[in-house]
């Protein structure tokens, strides 16, 4: 594992867009796994800042989503789709079309699994595959658990998620209590792993999920047998790593 020490979260931001940019300019078409969540909202402002600079080009770039809430549409302002085109995909010359997350407003959890591991297929895999650590090290809604679940599935959100999100929507019968997550073989099959940390608050999680035991307890774990890691974090998310 490279690990990237960066003096705060704008410093952490810019060496993360950095991996990324350097991922484009070498290989334009290359497919990009893509996060949500408050972490990663540096990295694309960076990756705008640049594109607007004529520095980047991502005409040619595919990208997939770690997740989606199931029964959001993608014009819900709450949906991870509204989330990426809000902070990403709007500013840059990314092809809409070949912007990909499960799709949220199909109702058979099977068949909008099956059909996202397609997906992932046909486009070739995922050449950098982005990441944020939960405070429990979970990877995209991958949560701690008594097993490593392989493909895309469904899962049902903890009662701590759906309250933390109650702020977000007008009811609380209005939140998600399900969500669509790549499993974790398809983010292992990822060529490369970028993974964002940044906060005194998720410094214990950090020492746990990269120096601690695999365990799918701690999901993040299971990045320690992935060949090629990259974590980019703060002096206060490293601050427990000698």
């Amino acid at each position: 594992m490279n690990i990237v020490r960066a003096k705060d979260y704008k410093d952490m931001s810019k060496k993360a867009a950095s991996v990324i940019s350097s991922q484009v300019i070498m290989k334009p078409n290359c497919v990009l796994g893509l996060a949500t969540g408050s972490t990663p909202i540096g990295t694309y402002e960076k990756l705008v800042e640049w594109y607007n600079g004529d520095n980047l080009d991502f005409s040619k770039v595919v990208s997939v989503n770690l997740d989606e809430y199931k029964g959001l549409t993608r014009e819900n302002d709450q949906s991870y789709y509204y989330f990426m085109n809000d902070h990403l995909f709007s500013k840059i010359n990314i092809k809409k079309e070949n912007t990909h997350l499960p799709d949220g407003t199909e109702p058979d959890a099977n068949k909008a699994c099956g059909d996202y591991d397609k997906v992932i297929e046909a486009v070739g895999g995922i050449d950098l595959q982005l990441l944020g650590l939960g405070h429990n090290g979970h990877i995209g809604f991958n949560e701690p658990a008594e097993e490593f679940i392989p493909d895309t599935h469904c899962v049902d959100l903890t009662a701590s998620t759906i309250e933390a999100n109650q702020r977000f929507f007008a009811s609380y019968d209005e939140v998600p209590k399900q969500a669509y997550t790549m499993g974790i073989r398809t983010i292992m099959l990822a060529k490369k792993v970028l993974v964002v940390v940044s906060g005194e608050e998720k410094a214990a999680i950090v020492k746990d999920a990269f120096f601690g035991p695999i365990t799918p307890k701690v999901q993040a774990s299971v990045l320690q047998l992935h060949p090629n890691v990259t974590l980019v974090a703060d002096e206060a998310a490293l601050s427990l790593i000698k």
